[in-house]
């Protein structure tokens, strides 16, 4: 790789629900199999995050269990975790430096719990909180609030617009410094520094204010996770940082400029949004040994788990399809995800993959992966840096605890060596981790 220094360095946040998104990852020699329910294992994930200067531990959240026949799903790690708020709140009094990321769904919750949840916890983090603004892709979520169909992909962005415009304004409810407490007069808080909201729009109507003080951060970093048009567009006007999973460079090429290109023309510089794709990381001693590692880890999903990995990211039980037959190209229509559904399909034209084989692919884990020697692997996220398919990366470990001790301990001092990774925080706020600025207040000038 080039001796000419960076002139970016990378952003790495940590996914950690579940601790591991491949399948056979919880079944892996010396892996703790209990470690998505397990405070102790997960505190000290975080503590070595945190000591390894990550931005963020971010936790991804589900709202049903998975729709998959029981066969399959009790081979499946994911069926218990923590609620993202409690476990990051309890995880903010043994960090301190660290971004504490959650996922809160715009489609089955309310704006005003969400601004409360968030605000409480930049506030019990000083100023480490970031929300990932999801739409729900799971139509089984429906159920368990009181739904019999799952609403509609459109009308869950167009919800989820609105939804940021209610949180972000009940955020802004207090001027920084309305609270006074001034113990002589009595005055707790000055009157002419809170704003109700009043909001009445399509979706909602919320008088305000929200009962807690302005965040530290002014807002929590907003994250967004969405792929498809109306997702990138919602990441254009709304986003601070985007979680994605493009499958190779040129994929991720094209996202990155496609969404940094929509950010300009929404009035916004490109350097205010970062651009974060999941990747896969296992370290060895080559890339024959990192290979190795990832076929026995792959060796443990069982098929019953991988056809039904395959059918939820289809959105559509192929199950008893012929398993040594091509994908049908008449699939119905779901309300699913629509970015997964795309990349399977594309992946079976371009590949000639039949059912099984396809299977065998979601089964683990079929997203993008770097696999080799801490040299090798600093070389293609180095790559990906220079060549615009980044920011950095969202890292996936592939078992726990070795996968995310490798990279702590073997990856990050190689990219550090080459000035591609911080050798410290610089800040204490997740906002100064990833260089952004702090909104200012809608409501109120107080500068």
């Amino acid at each position: 790789m080039s001796e000419q220094k960076p002139t970016r360095q990378l952003h790495l946040t940590a996914f950690m629900r579940p601790v591991s998104l491949h399948t056979g990852s919880w079944r892996y020699p010396g892996s703790y199999p209990d470690a998505n329910f397990n405070f102790k294992h997960l505190t000290h994930f975080a503590q070595k995050l945190e000591a390894a200067k990550f931005d963020a531990f971010f936790m991804a959240d589900h709202l049903a269990v998975l729709n998959m026949p029981i066969e399959a799903l009790k081979r499946s790690h994911t069926v218990t975790s923590f609620e993202p708020f409690t476990l990051l709140s309890a995880l903010s009094a043994v960090t301190t430096r660290i971004g504490l990321a959650a996922t809160a769904s715009t489609t089955y919750d309310l704006p005003y719990h969400v601004a409360r949840r968030f605000a409480s916890l930049d506030h019990l983090s000083n100023g480490r909180a970031a929300w990932n603004i999801v739409t729900t892709g799971n139509p089984e979520s429906s159920h368990n609030f009181g739904f019999d169909e799952h609403m509609a992909h459109g009308d869950r962005y167009k919800r989820a617009r609105e939804f940021y415009d209610v949180v972000t304004g009940l955020w802004d409810s207090f001027a920084d410094d309305a609270f006074t407490r001034d113990v002589e007069s009595g005055e707790y808080f000055d009157p002419n520094k809170l704003h109700r909201l009043d909001h009445d729009g399509d979706e909602f109507k919320v008088r305000g204010p929200l009962n807690i003080a302005r965040p530290p951060q002014g807002w929590p970093v907003i994250v967004q996770a969405g792929q498809s048009e109306p997702g990138r567009q919602l990441a254009a006007e709304t986003a601070e940082v985007v979680f994605c999973s493009p499958k190779d460079i040129e994929g991720a090429k094209a996202l990155f400029a496609d969404i940094k290109g929509r950010v300009e023309r929404a009035g916004r510089k490109r350097e205010e949004l970062k651009i974060l794709p999941a990747a896969m990381i296992i370290v060895g001693d080559s890339r024959q040994d990192a290979q190795e590692k990832r076929l026995r880890l792959d060796g443990l999903v069982h098929y019953d788990s991988s056809i039904a990995s395959l059918s939820i990211a289809l959105g559509v039980d192929v199950s008893g399809l012929d398993t040594d037959g091509p994908l049908p190209k008449d699939l119905p229509e779901t309300n699913a995800s629509k970015t997964s559904r795309e990349a399977v399909e594309k992946l079976a034209a371009k590949e000639g993959l039949t059912i099984r084989q396809l299977a065998q692919r979601y089964g683990g884990y079929s997203g993008l992966a770097f696999l080799g020697s801490p040299s090798d692997i600093a070389d293609d996220m180095e790559t990906w840096l220079r060549e615009e398919a980044c920011d950095g990366f969202t890292c996936v470990f592939p078992f726990l605890p070795q996968g995310l001790e490798e990279v702590t301990d073997r990856l990050i001092p190689e990219l550090q060596k080459r000035g591609l990774f911080r050798e410290d925080y610089t800040g204490s706020t997740l906002r100064e981790h990833f260089g952004l600025s702090r909104p200012k207040n809608r409501f109120f000038n107080t500068e």
